[in-house]
C-alpha cells in the first residue's frame, strides 16, 4: 500500500493560508477592491474608462459597471464583487458606497485581530451594531406619495446626480418616472413593476437630444415584408402569432419521387393550398397587422395583402412580440385556426413605419392604457453620449421603481422637526450618542 503513488485532489499550484495569515489578506483584498472604486463617489467622482472583454470602451463612475469588468482570483474580492451585484439587483443604486463601506469596515477589524480578539466576537458586535443602526433609520422615515412626481422626480433626480449624464439630469428624471409609472401596476396588496420586460431602452444613434421621449407603446426595429402594405394604419386591430405562415417542412429527410409531369405541380398546390387555409383563418378575424415570430411565405405575403390588404411583420423577437400584446390588448395565439375574436388587440391607436438613419423602425403608439412602453434614446453618434446615458437612465429607472415598491422612505425631516428651529436640546442626546456611550459601558 505504500509504494502507491499520492492522489492530489488539489492543483499542485493551489496555496493554502491560514491563521492571522488569512485574515490579513482577506482584509487586504477588501480595500484593494474598495480602493478601485473611491474615486468614483460623490460630488467630486470621476469616472473609469476601462476596456471589456470584446474590445468596447466602458465609460462609467457605477461601481458594478466597473467591478464586473474586473478579472479577480482572490475569493475575498469576489465576494466585494458579488455584494455589488446584489445591491445593484435589489436596489438599483449605491453599489459604489456599499464596496466603500465594507471595505472600511473590514480595515476597522484589523485592529481588533491585532488585540487577539476573536472573529465571532467581532462579528456579533456588528449584528448589534446593525440592529442600531437599523433601528435609528426607522425613526427617521417619511411616508411618501408615489402620485406626487415632483417628489418622485426630486429622489430619483440625487441618484444620478454624479453621474457623466448629471446635465441632461432633468430629461433623464423626466423620462425613467414616465417609463416606471407606465409599467407599474398595483392588484391588492401585490405590485408589480417588470421594467426589465415590459420597458425596452431602444438606442438610435444621430439625432437631437430633445428626441428622447417615452413612447406610450413600443417601437421596433422591423420593417414590412412587402412593399404594397400599408406604413400607416389608425386604430388596426393586430393578431399576434408565434407560428410560421409557410408550408412545413418534414422534420427529418424528405424525399419525393414524381413518375408524371404533373405530379410536381401537384405538391406546389398543396403547399398552396395549406397556406391557404392559414390566411383564411387569420383573415376570418379581419386583421389590419398581423405580426409573428416566425417566417412568412411569399404566397402568405400574397394572400393576406390581396385578400384582406394586411400589413405584415415576420421574425420578431419573443420580448417584443410581448410588449406587443401588452400595449394593443392582444393575445398571442399558437396557430392561425385557434383564433378568436378575443385574441385580436384594438388598443392600439397608430401603427406606423418610420425610417430613422438607415434602418425602418415600427411604431405602435397613441394606446389606451399602455401596460409597455420603449424608452428610445438619441445621441450625437454611437459611442458617446448613448452607451453612457443608457447606464444613468437604468440607474434612474431603477431608483423609481425602488420608491414605488416601498412605503416610506429615509430622511433628516423628522429629526429637524424635534429639533425645533434647527438646534436640538442641549439635554437630550442624539440617537448615536446613546448607542455609543452603551457601548463604551
Amino acid at each position: 500500500m505504500s509504494s502507491r503513488a499520492p492522489v492530489f485532489i488539489l492543483n499542485q499550484n493551489a496555496k493554502r493560508e491560514q491563521g492571522r495569515k488569512a485574515q490579513v489578506a482577506n482584509i487586504k483584498a477588501a480595500r484593494a477592491v474598495s480602493d478601485i472604486v473611491r474615486t468614483t463617489l460623490g460630488p467630486k467622482s470621476m469616472l473609469k474608462m476601462l476596456l471589456d472583454p470584446m474590445g468596447g470602451i466602458v465609460l462609467t463612475n457605477d461601481g458594478n459597471a466597473i467591478l464586473r469588468e474586473i478579472d479577480v482570483a482572490h475569493p475575498a474580492a469576489k465576494s466585494m464583487i458579488e455584494l455589488a451585484r446584489a445591491q445593484d439587483e435589489e436596489v438599483g443604486d449605491g453599489t459604489t458606497s456599499v464596496i466603500i463601506l465594507a471595505g472600511e469596515i473590514m480595515s476597522a477589524v484589523e485592529g481588533f485581530l491585532e488585540r487577539d480578539i476573536h472573529p465571532t466576537v467581532i462579528v456579533n458586535a456588528y449584528f448589534k451594531a446593525l440592529e442600531e443602526i437599523v433601528r435609528i433609520t426607522e425613526s427617521f422615515g417619511e411616508t411618501i406619495d408615489i402620485e406626487n412626481e415632483s417628489d418622485l422626480q426630486k429622489i430619483v433626480g440625487s441618484c444620478i446626480g454624479t453621474k457623466f449624464s448629471s446635465k441632461w439630469g432633468n430629461l433623464i428624471v423626466d423620462l425613467a418616472v414616465k417609463g416606471v409609472k407606465t409599467v407599474y401596476r398595483k392588484e391588492a396588496d401585490h405590485v408589480e413593476i417588470d421594467v426589465k420586460r415590459y420597458a425596452k431602452i431602444e438606442k438610435i444613434p444621430g439625432g437631437l437630444l430633445e428626441e428622447c421621449v417615452v413612447l406610450d407603446g413600443v417601437m421596433f426595429n422591423k420593417d414590412v415584408t412587402h412593399p404594397g402594405m400599408r406604413r400607416v394604419i389608425r386604430n388596426p386591430r393586430v393578431v399576434l402569432l408565434d407560428c410560421p405562415l409557410e408550408y412545413k417542412k418534414g422534420e427529418s429527410m424528405t424525399n419525393m419521387e414524381f413518375t408524371k409531369e404533373d405530379d410536381f405541380k401537384k405538391a406546389l398546390m398543396m403547399e398552396e393550398e395549406e397556406i391557404r387555409k392559414m390566411c383564411a383563418d387569420i383573415l376570418r378575424v379581419k386583421p389590419d397587422v398581423v405580426i409573428t415570430e416566425k417566417g412568412v411565405s411569399d404566397t402568405a405575403q400574397h394572400f393576406l395583402l390581396k385578400q384582406g390588404n394586411c400589413t405584415v411583420i415576420r421574425r420578431i423577437r419573443k420580448t417584443d412580440n410581448n410588449r406587443v400584446a401588452r400595449v394593443c390588448g392582444a393575445t398571442i395565439a399558437n396557430r392561425p385556426e385557434e383564433l378568436q375574436e378575443s385574441d385580436v388587440g384594438t388598443d392600439c391607436g397608430l401603427f406606423e413605419i418610420k425610417k430613422i438613419g438607415d434602418d425602418y423602425f415600427t411604431f405602435m403608439t397613441e394606446c389606451k392604457q399602455p401596460k409597455a412602453c420603449t424608452i428610445m434614446l438619441r445621441g450625437a453618434n454611437v459611442w458617446d453620449p448613448i452607451a453612457v446615458k443608457q447606464q444613468t437612465f437604468k440607474t434612474s429607472i431603477e431608483a423609481a421603481c425602488m420608491l414605488l415598491r416601498i412605503d416610506d422612505i429615509v430622511s433628516g425631516i423628522k429629526k429637524d422637526r424635534r429639533a425645533q428651529g434647527g438646534r436640538r436640546d442641549e439635554e437630550e442626546p442624539a440617537e448615536g450618542e446613546t448607542f455609543g456611550d452603551a457601548r463604551d459601558g
